[in-house]
């Protein structure tokens, strides 16, 4: 059966999971993990993702990423593909390093972000490879040790996380650590990888019971971990999102088509949005291009920002203020 394509989209809270292939290392040392946390550390901003848990395990890592204006997949494959080759030169190795591609699992906030910061942070002590929350607490390679503030990691948004826990940092980290603690005894959950619904509720055999008292309208996606109606909101996002990107590669845009669109709007010449200045309508201009460019051309921003002479991080900020003008202004790509 052919996989499911990757469901994705700014602002949304993905679980990503990466494994080496064939369950072998993807870290074998210390100078291995400082170097994918430097890749972090450059690549989370510049993609404008928000990253609230993270581990390193031997052979596998856990994220709790939420998407930045270009999708996780902007973050994923320069992150990846960066450290696979150096991971591969400095080991003298040669070939794919992680198995197929990473898992990505879409979740609801409001549901599951508290249980999946637990989990993820939980999986050194599952692993044994700590004994207990003390030491976790110290364990440099996981975002607990972050979050109680023993270790730094500025690309990781800690306040968001304690904010759920308190509004002062000393008691959040007191309710966030008790809260972790009696996590400990509930082992592995299954139902925290998806599966949308049908995991949540335990597998087929409670689903079955639920049916039997009439509740027969359920929705399950390995890709979505939510409630029915949150998972069927995505898939109904999805199915627009790629139904809407292959009619716009139908009808032949590209870079120079978006191009013509703005500037007709804005009255200039469409090589002015490709010139330095800070001249309106110039920069609402580049804004709008950015904004169309980016989520309905799927163009990376790397690409973007060479296209432009901007910066990356550059380039994420008119994506935003290019999707605000478009919201006020009512300017559709497609009329």
């Amino acid at each position: 059966m052919p996989r499911l394509a990757r469901i994705d989209a700014p602002g949304v809270l993905h679980h990503v999971i990466i494994r080496g292939i064939e369950r072998k290392k993807i870290f074998k040392d210390k100078i291995d993990q400082v170097n994918f946390i430097d890749r972090l550390s450059r690549l989370v901003p510049e993609t404008q993702t928000c990253c609230y848990a993270w581990v390193f395990m031997t052979n596998h890592a856990h994220f709790l990423f939420r998407s930045g204006p270009g999708g996780i997949a902007t973050l994923m494959r320069r992150l990846l593909t960066g450290y696979a080759l150096s991971f591969n030169r400095r080991h003298k190795r040669h070939g794919q390093l992680f198995q197929n591609r990473y898992k990505s699992i879409i979740c609801q906030e409001d549901v599951y972000l508290k249980q999946l910061v637990r989990y993820i942070h939980l999986n050194p002590i599952r692993a044994k490879i700590v004994s207990d929350l003390k030491q976790l607490s110290r364990y440099p390679y996981c975002g607990h040790s972050v979050l109680m503030g023993r270790k730094k990691a500025l690309w990781q948004d800690t306040q968001y996380i304690l904010n759920y826990f308190g509004n002062n940092t000393g008691t959040a980290r007191r309710r966030y650590s008790a809260y972790v603690k009696a996590g400990i005894d509930q082992g592995r959950r299954p139902e925290l990888v998806g599966g949308g619904l049908i995991r949540s509720l335990g597998g087929w055999s409670e689903v079955k019971k639920l049916r039997l008292k009439g509740m027969d309208r359920l929705k399950g996606d390995e890709r979505i971990l939510g409630d029915t109606d949150f998972v069927q909101a995505m898939l109904a996002h999805a199915k627009e999102h790629f139904e809407r990107y292959y009619e716009l590669q139908r009808l032949g845009y590209d870079l120079d088509t978006v191009a013509e669109k703005v500037a007709l709007i804005y009255g200039i010449d469409s090589a002015e949005l490709f010139r330095k200045g800070r001249q309106k309508p110039r920069v609402d201009a580049k804004a709008l291009f950015c904004y169309w460019a980016a989520r309905e051309l799927k163009i990376p921003l790397t690409d973007l920002a060479r296209k432009l002479e901007m910066t990356i991080s550059g380039v994420g900020y008119a994506v935003q203020r290019g999707e605000a003008i478009a919201l006020l202004h009512n300017f559709h790509l497609l009329d």
